[in-house]
């Protein structure tokens, strides 16, 4: 086997966005580093349920029917 083709781990801590901290092995930055996350599972939409968008809503078939809504398909008599 090849040597030193693993990644170094070392132990880090994880700043969440409400403030709590722990400590967990990364390979990211080096021993001790403290890593804020600005997006984590108690604030992504995501998880919480927020910023979803209904698809009737100004969606395609809503801007559709708004710009075309008025038009039928009438023959004409003449």
């Amino acid at each position: 086997m090849k040597t030193d083709t693993h990644p170094e781990y070392h132990t880090i801590k994880v700043k969440m966005t409400d403030g709590t901290e722990f400590e967990t092995r990364s390979t990211w930055g080096s021993e001790g580093d403290t890593l804020t996350l600005e997006i984590d599972p108690t604030s992504h939409p995501a998880w919480t349920g927020g910023g979803q968008r209904l698809l009737d809503k100004g969606g395609r078939v809503d801007k559709f029917n708004k710009r075309f809504g008025g038009l039928s398909l009438k023959k004409k008599e003449g």
